[in-house]
């Protein structure tokens, strides 16, 4: 029978449970409505494997960068958080920390009695080295983990996944959070099953954080008068999110030599004396003449001009192209349609008026 009639039927049987609003279209460029903080989920009593919904490789094909074994892991990774009820930002967590921690290889040892895609151990009390082995016994002992953790879908995603690891590298997951959004979505569009929210998700009405993280240096303060916005101190690599819906006006590289104008580029980090400009960066318009701007980021954004947005839609990474020091995301708020310094305001006033405060939630 062939792999997707395969889904199809497991699908049919399985039931899914929807957790958030939004869907596959806002994540590839598509104007869905804005997404939502999905509400926990229990995972069911622990299964046997056979009731994977898309099974253990092969059979699926290499997708990017991750031949057809690591697809095949992600995918059972995917299919077990759906099966348990688990929202798809869930599932991003999970492979992202799989990426992280066995770049996706079923790996029979690792440091110490490190077993799986997970390199989970025997030792503290995760299962035997043959049940490690099981991508799906795996995968249902991190969801288990994942959501006993309060607030694990508003976190950071190298939080939730520090969290559930408790790895000597609290901060190395963050990096995987683009290519595991990408990976996942790639997945569930393949098997059918409904990524509702992964594009949104966090967006609790019309605007949300762009990311979840510190505010560091503020808008105009009195040593950087000319700061026209505010920065986010998220790792390089967090997903960069539309704050609210709207149509993006600028997609491009302004990094120049501060000395000379002349092109610096984004191919690499920014300085703080030498280099002028946001680097990579995203201007979106937003309806009642409002703009925001996102600046640094570490790759080219994910969207285009002229590309209409959800709220909470990937459009980038963080990084630190550009005038700056290290990765943060440099956050702009202005009005009057003026992208201007002229037309900014400051964001942290801003964004708790729409209810979406910048930093990180409470615990």
């Amino acid at each position: 029978m062939k792999l997707r009639s395969l889904v199809s039927l497991a699908v049919a049987l399985v039931a899914v449970v929807i957790l958030c609003a939004g869907g596959l279209g806002g994540f590839l460029g598509g104007n869905a409505a804005a997404g939502c903080i999905p509400a926990a989920a229990s995972p069911a009593a622990s299964p046997s494997p056979s009731t994977s919904l898309l099974g253990p490789p092969p059979g699926w094909p290499a997708i990017g960068d991750w031949d057809s074994d690591q697809v095949g892991n992600a995918a059972a990774i995917v299919s077990t958080g759906a099966r348990l009820g688990l929202p798809a930002r869930g599932w991003v967590i999970a492979v992202a920390t799989a990426m992280q921690e066995s770049t996706l290889r079923n790996l029979a040892g690792g440091d110490r009695d490190s077993v799986g895609l997970f390199q989970q151990r025997p030792s503290q009390g995760w299962g035997s080295p043959a049940q490690l082995q099981d991508p799906v016994y795996a995968s249902e002992k991190f969801f288990g983990k994942l959501v006993t953790i309060s607030g694990w879908q508003t976190m950071p995603l190298t939080d939730a996944a520090q969290a559930v690891q408790i790895s000597a590298f609290p901060d190395a997951y963050a990096k995987w959070e683009a290519p595991a959004t990408q990976l996942v979505t790639a997945i569930a569009d393949t098997a059918g099953l409904p990524t509702d929210g992964l594009a949104g998700c966090g967006a609790t009405g019309p605007w949300t954080q762009p990311v979840l993280a510190p505010v560091g240096s503020g808008f105009r303060t009195g040593d950087r008068p000319g700061h026209d916005g505010v920065d986010l101190s998220a790792p390089r690599g967090t997903v960069i999110r539309a704050a609210s819906a709207g149509t993006v006006r600028t997609a491009r590289c302004n990094a120049v030599y501060a000395d000379t104008g002349a092109e610096w580029g984004c191919d690499r980090d920014g300085h703080p004396d030498l280099t002028r400009g946001c680097g990579w960066y995203v201007d979106i318009d937003h309806s009642g003449g409002l703009l925001t701007r996102y600046c640094h980021m570490d790759q080219p954004p994910m969207v285009t001009v002229g590309q209409p947005v959800a709220a909470g839609q990937p459009i980038g990474v963080v990084g630190s192209t550009g005038h700056s020091s290290g990765p943060h995301l440099h956050y702009e708020v202005h009005h009057n349609g003026d992208a201007s310094p002229n037309g900014a305001i400051d964001p942290v006033p801003f964004m708790a008026a729409q209810n979406a405060p910048l930093g990180n939630p409470p615990t």
